[in-house]
């Protein structure tokens, strides 16, 4: 799929929100997701030694409260904003699950590119936030 410019300001989105709150350990990823009518929501995951969740699974709990109940497009970043990745397993399934038309930003910074969710492969151990 060709990345549109609104999927380009999507990753600008995403690389902000890690830049100014991913500065602990606790807040290491961001998520940017957004609806077929423009409306971009971001989150970060949270990190704590009982568990923690994702930056997508919080973009999704966030767009709910908004009464969002289809997503267009996400993209996670790391470092800082300084990578791309890619959705872990446990959340390729939820969003695959509640979002099969979902398109999702993967690649590198300079050349990011879009999949649909169904097309991201399960990768053993990969994790974007945990």
């Amino acid at each position: 799929m060709e990345m549109r410019d609104t999927d380009r300001a999507l990753v600008q989105a995403a690389t902000a929100v890690s830049k100014l709150r991913c500065r602990s350990p606790h807040h290491t990823v961001a998520s940017a997701a957004r609806t077929a009518d423009g409306r971009v929501f971001t989150g970060v995951n949270v990190q704590h030694a009982t568990g923690g969740v994702c930056a997508e699974l919080v973009v999704i709990g966030t767009a709910a409260t908004q009464g969002v109940t289809a997503l267009e497009t996400m993209v996670t970043v790391a470092d800082r904003g300084r990578e791309v990745v890619a959705p872990c397993d446990r959340c390729r399934q939820v969003l695959r699950d509640h979002f099969p038309d979902l398109r999702v930003v993967v690649g590198p910074l300079d050349a990011p590119r879009v999949v649909p969710i169904g097309e991201l492969p399960a990768e053993a151990g990969s994790g974007s936030a945990g």
